[in-house]
C-alpha cells in the first residue's frame, strides 16, 4: 500500500513538471518559425530558399515542438494512471491511444528535424538526387493540410480526441478542477469528432483545415492546465 501511495506521488509529480514544460514549449513555439512566412501561401522556391537560410531555427522550432509533445503525451499518461484507481479499463484503453499518437506524432516531427534540412541542402547545392530531393520537399511540406507530412500530424490529433472521449467521463472526483477538466478533453474529443466528420462530407474547406481543427486546441490546454493544479494538490498531500 505505500509503495502505490509513493508511485501514485511519484506519477503526480511527472505530471505537474510535464505540465510546466508544455506550457513553456507553447511559449517558445510563438517565438520559433516552423515554416516560411506566409505557410500555405508561399511555393515552392520561396520556400527552399527560406529553409536553407533559416536551417537552424526550422531545426530548433521543431525540436522544440517534439518535446512539447513528449510532455503533453506525459501529462495524459500521468491522468490515465490516476484514473487507474477506479476505472482500471478506461485507463489502459487511454493509455494505448496516448502511446499511439506518440509514434504517429514523432514520424512527423523527426522528418522535420532530420529529412527536410536534408533535402534542402540536396536542393541548394543542385547535386546529385536533387530532382528527388524536390519532389520529397512537395509531399512534406509542413503547412499544407493535405500533404503526407500534416497527415501523421492530424492522426495524432484524431489519438488524442479518442483518449479524450475515454477519459472524459465519469468524473475522476467531484472537485470543479476535475469538473473543468473532464468537461474540456470531452468537447475536445466529441467537437474532433464532428469536424472529422463534416470535413469527410465536404463541408470544411482545405484552407479552413488548420483553423478548424487546430482551434481546439484551447479546449487541450484548459485540460492540461487543471491537471496540472489537480497533480500539484495530489503531490502536496503526498507530502503531508
Amino acid at each position: 500500500m505505500h509503495d502505490a501511495k509513493a508511485l501514485d506521488v511519484q506519477v503526480a509529480r511527472l505530471g505537474f513538471w510535464s505540465v510546466i514544460v508544455f506550457i513553456v514549449t507553447n511559449v517558445l513555439s510563438l517565438l520559433l518559425p516552423l515554416d516560411v512566412p506566409g505557410g500555405y501561401l508561399a511555393n515552392h522556391g520561396e520556400r527552399v530558399t527560406w529553409l536553407n537560410e533559416n536551417r537552424e531555427l526550422f531545426i530548433l522550432g521543431w525540436t522544440n515542438q517534439i518535446i512539447a509533445m513528449f510532455s503533453l503525451s506525459a501529462v495524459f499518461l500521468c491522468n490515465t494512471r490516476m484514473l487507474a484507481q477506479t476505472y482500471l479499463l478506461r485507463a489502459w484503453l487511454g493509455a494505448f491511444f496516448v502511446a499511439l499518437s506518440v509514434m504517429a506524432f514523432v514520424i512527423p516531427k523527426f522528418i522535420a528535424v532530420w529529412t527536410i534540412p536534408l533535402l534542402v541542402e540536396v536542393i541548394a547545392a543542385d547535386s546529385s538526387g536533387s530532382e528527388m530531393a524536390n519532389s520529397l520537399l512537395l509531399l512534406l511540406n509542413v503547412s499544407l493540410p493535405f500533404s503526407l507530412y500534416t497527415a501523421f500530424d492530424y492522426l495524432g490529433f484524431w489519438l488524442y480526441s479518442i483518449y479524450a472521449l475515454i477519459v472524459a467521463f465519469p468524473l475522476q472526483e467531484k472537485e470543479p478542477t476535475s469538473l473543468v477538466s473532464s468537461l474540456s478533453i470531452g468537447l475536445y474529443g466529441f467537437a474532433y469528432q464532428a469536424l472529422l466528420i463534416l470535413l469527410f462530407l465536404g463541408h470544411i474547406a482545405v484552407t479552413d483545415i488548420d483553423s478548424s481543427f487546430l482551434g481546439l486546441s484551447l479546449l487541450l490546454i484548459i485540460h492540461v492546465c487543471a491537471l496540472g493544479y489537480i497533480f500539484n494538490g495530489k503531490t502536496k498531500l503526498g507530502k503531508t
